[in-house]
């Protein structure tokens, strides 16, 4: 491949990565509500931006750090707040993320590779869902791609490694601000891949592997520091914890407990452990497509490449890591996580099949690249019977053995090499490239959603108690109601949860206080601290969509008149009974 192709091969990849994550992009509306709350009140107040806050007064805030809220605040305030100007920084952080891993395989093995790495990485089709969605993970996917490369550079640098490594470390640290202790399952392939093959003596790799540490420290930890020195009373609560405690946030809810299973579990199959898991028709679809091939590609880059061992050591150990926190955890897991494997997947892919390839005259190779064909065309074909694809499934699995055959025949006629690449390619593709573009063609919306088609009860269902998933639905009375009776009050209602205030917060623009934070389970308020609220007049009305009782709605429907309006029951909070 010349410099021209390789270049032109480059940019078309972007631009048509561009096309498909930008296409339709408003389709899925406000995606998750309760991040899309946030971008809006970030768009309306600087302090509901800087802390992630629910509601732009700063009552409570999501149960992430800031990170992915302030990119999308910030888009939000330079176009003006709708689905559009939310989603567009994901989107480009897709491409971005492409771009990125292109680049790290590339100064590896050449832009043949990287291109078809990019291909992998760009039509996987969890990561389609997520670079169109309003989740912290695509900005957490991109910062820890850039990390990566950071230390790809500093392996490979003469004069300024320890400058990468500081980067690498920075780059970890703001992607822990964007979803706190997921961040951290990259740092052992990172350090022990620069450790192992840095070209600076033992000692000066150790100082820089520090030095990354510290960087990441400094870079994760300012805004952390921030949160728990000011006072509570000058800042939201913290959403998620049950102390107001960021740290216990990152290190409970958002850490140990999403291993151990002692913060509530969801998902349809979150019951589920082990390999297994990666089985489940919601998951299978979204990751597991080429997982065979990568593992086989690390393999064989270790055995017939040795110049790639430090590069197998940071993507696979990326890989296995991830991968194993994964399928063992036993607290709350969605699918989208496996966003956090196709970096890995894709960097090992491309190189691993390139250079198989490239040694298929030798036995083990050809059997090697045979062997990923069928695995592959076989994988397609479960996960997209279950989709119910027609005839797709049958005929990837033709094309799959078809190519498995000629690769053992090893015909030498240049055409037939040039068949047989096609349907490699073809088997390798078709799959997560179905599964891709039936996500770009359909709303994909709630708190739960899943790349393609719906195999499952659960999968891409809202959690919004008040008519199902879209703002648009919130009763046309109510949005009045919210908008025209709440001038002069802080915040023009509340209601238990999230779930319920997010959609009235996003159809009515005005601000919403989300008892209990996300499912209405967080101390915040207390009854006496919403009694003041209402006793200051700071809260018109009283939203009940919930049937999580507690003390408030105990209080409330005690106290106050209830009516109805567009079918909701609302209390107005200055009518005593």
């Amino acid at each position: 491949m010349t410099i021209r192709t390789s270049r032109a091969a480059y940019v078309a990849l972007l631009v048509l990565t561009a096309i498909g994550y930008l296409w339709g992009l408003s389709r899925n509306g406000f995606a998750n509500e309760y991040y899309a709350a946030a971008v809006q009140a970030g768009s309306i107040s600087w302090k509901a931006w800087f802390f992630a806050a629910f509601d732009a007064p700063g009552f409570i805030t999501v149960d992430k750090t800031p990170g992915a809220m302030w990119v999308m605040g910030l888009s939000a305030r330079a176009f003006g707040f709708s689905s559009w100007s939310m989603l567009l920084p994901q989107a480009l952080m897709g491409v971005a993320t492409v771009a990125v891993l292109y680049a790290s395989v590339r100064r590896w093995f050449g832009a043949r590779a990287a291109l078809l790495a990019g291909v992998i990485m760009a039509v996987t089709p969890v990561a389609v869902l997520m670079f169109r969605f309003n989740n912290p993970d695509a900005l957490l996917v991109l910062l820890l791609t850039s990390a990566a490369y950071a230390v790809t550079r500093a392996i490979s640098s003469e004069q300024h490694p320890a400058r990468w490594m500081m980067l690498a470390g920075a780059l970890v640290g703001f992607a822990f601000l964007t979803k706190m202790t997921q961040a951290f399952l990259v740092l052992p392939a990172l350090a022990l891949a620069y450790l192992l093959a840095g070209r600076k003596s033992v000692r000066v790799r150790v100082r820089d592997t520090a030095l990354a540490g510290i960087a990441m420290v400094v870079g994760g930890g300012w805004w952390i520091a921030i949160v728990e020195l000011m006072p509570a009373s000058a800042r939201p609560y913290i959403g998620g914890s049950r102390t107001n405690s960021i740290v216990e946030l990152a290190l409970g809810y958002n850490g140990l407990s999403r291993l151990s299973g002692s913060a509530a579990r969801s998902g349809p199959s979150a019951e589920a452990t082990g390999l297994q898991r990666l089985l489940d028709p919601e998951y299978a679809g979204q990751i597991l497509w080429l997982l065979p091939v990568a593992l086989i590609s690390a393999v064989a880059l270790v055995s017939l490449e040795r110049r790639s061992r430090a590069f197998v050591v940071l993507w696979a150990g990326w890989l296995v890591v991830t991968g194993a926190v994964f399928v063992l955890m036993d607290g709350t897991v969605h699918s989208y996580y496996l966003i956090a494997l196709a970096p890995p997947i894709a960097a090992l892919s491309g190189p691993g099949l390139v250079l198989l390839w490239s040694r298929r005259d030798h036995p083990i190779a050809r059997s090697a690249l045979s062997g990923a064909a069928l695995l592959t065309a076989g994988i397609s074909f479960g996960l997209l019977s279950r989709a119910s694809a027609g005839v797709l499934p049958y005929t990837v699995l033709i094309v799959g053995v078809l190519a498995a055959g000629l690769l053992l025949v090893n015909p030498s006629h240049r055409r037939f090499r040039v068949l047989i690449a096609g349907l490699l390619v073809a088997t390798a593709l078709t799959g997560p490239l179905t599964y891709s573009i039936q996500t770009i063609g359909v709303r994909k919306g709630g708190t739960m959603p899943t790349a393609g088609p719906d195999v499952s009860s659960g999968g891409g269902r809202s959690g919004a108690l008040i008519s199902g998933t879209a703002t648009s639905q919130v009763p046309a009375e109510l949005v009045a109601l919210l908008e025209d009776g709440a001038s002069g009050y802080t915040w023009a209602a509340a209601a238990v949860s999230a779930h319920t205030a997010a959609p009235l917060e996003l159809a009515a623009g005005r601000p919403v206080i989300a008892i209990g934070g996300f499912n209405g389970t967080n101390p915040a308020p207390t009854l006496t601290a919403f009694q003041q609220l209402v006793a200051k007049n700071q809260i018109r009305y009283f939203i009940d969509g919930t049937s999580f009782p507690n003390a408030i709605t105990t209080w409330v429907k005690a106290t106050f008149e209830p009516t109805t309006v567009g079918g909701a029951t609302v209390y107005d909070l200055t009518a005593l009974v």
